[in-house]
């Protein structure tokens, strides 16, 4: 598959067929995250609880820490962790956000994030890197590889 042909916008609404366990896992999420922010004071626990067990699941298939899927899932669980203190509440709404992107678009910003770590990229931190990576259209699949990071 060519370059160009990966890089074309690509919506699982759009998509026939069946969904993969990686879209349901992060469609669960951004319905557990929503109904916690509209109210459900146990909502956010249960969120917690579910993204720990994804970042489990992962793990376990990927047998490495270093799995991009395993960083984005832990990186995901600090944000929610992090916005359990009351002055960074609001990153659950910009979590909300970013996951419905992801649902809806294939476009998810925590990924293109982490895909910025060192570890993950083999060339030096540039805007311009920054600016491709965050502007680029939806891929199909990793955006690490997508990318070329």
């Amino acid at each position: 598959m060519s370059a160009v042909q990966q890089r074309v916008p690509v919506s699982p609404v759009s998509r026939p067929g069946r969904r993969s366990l990686r879209w349901w896992y992060w469609f669960v999420t951004v319905c557990l995250l929503a109904v916690s922010l509209a109210g459900w004071r146990a909502g956010l626990w249960v969120t917690m609880a579910f993204v720990a067990a994804q970042l489990v699941h992962y793990l376990a298939r990927e047998d490495a820490v270093r799995a991009f899927s395993v960083q984005v899932r832990m990186a995901y669980l600090a944000v929610l962790t992090t916005g359990l203190w009351p002055p960074l509440g609001f990153v659950h709404w910009l979590q909300l956000a970013g996951t419905c992107a992801s649902v809806g678009l294939d476009y998810c910003p925590l990924a293109r994030l982490v895909s910025l770590i060192p570890w993950n990229r083999a060339q030096p931190l540039t805007f311009r890197l920054v600016w491709r990576t965050f502007v680029s259209p939806p891929v199909r699949g990793s955006v690490l590889g997508a990318l070329g990071n």
